[in-house]
């Protein structure tokens, strides 16, 4: 007679990766970033200007915890612009941002600041760092 066992089935728990909000106007460097974050194991969102990144936000889905964003983008806002509008909507995210140009960020708060052509290593590090 063979006795019948309950082995109840393994829970898988699947964690929800953190959202990225990606901002950048150059279409090949959003791009490659992107996919670089992806890889890292990031979801991420992609947008070519503040507006796009605005309403990216407005959806309660996108559950965003960091923001990447260029400072200098065509558009209503720029990076900085857009920064501050996100702080002071949602103070909880993470605001690093990059530029071609030397930055002085003493007059804004953010969590980082990476000049352009940026090693994705040391910020997608920068990044996992700010996530914990």
């Amino acid at each position: 007679m063979v006795e019948a066992t309950s082995n109840p089935l393994p829970r898988y728990v699947h964690a929800v990766p953190d959202t990225i909000l990606v901002v950048e106007d150059e279409v090949l460097v959003r791009l490659s970033i992107a996919d670089q974050l992806r890889s890292a194991g990031y979801s991420v969102l992609e947008a070519a200007n503040a507006d796009e990144a605005l309403d990216l936000l407005r959806d309660k889905d996108n559950a965003v915890r960091l923001l990447l964003s260029d400072i200098r983008m065509p558009g209503t806002l720029d990076g900085v612009e857009l920064a501050r509008v996100i702080r002071a909507r949602h103070s909880e995210i993470k605001v690093v941002l990059t530029s071609a140009e030397s930055f002085s960020g003493h007059w804004f708060d953010h969590d980082g600041f990476f000049p352009k052509p940026y090693d994705a290593t040391r910020l997608i590090e920068h990044i996992k760092m700010l996530l914990r």
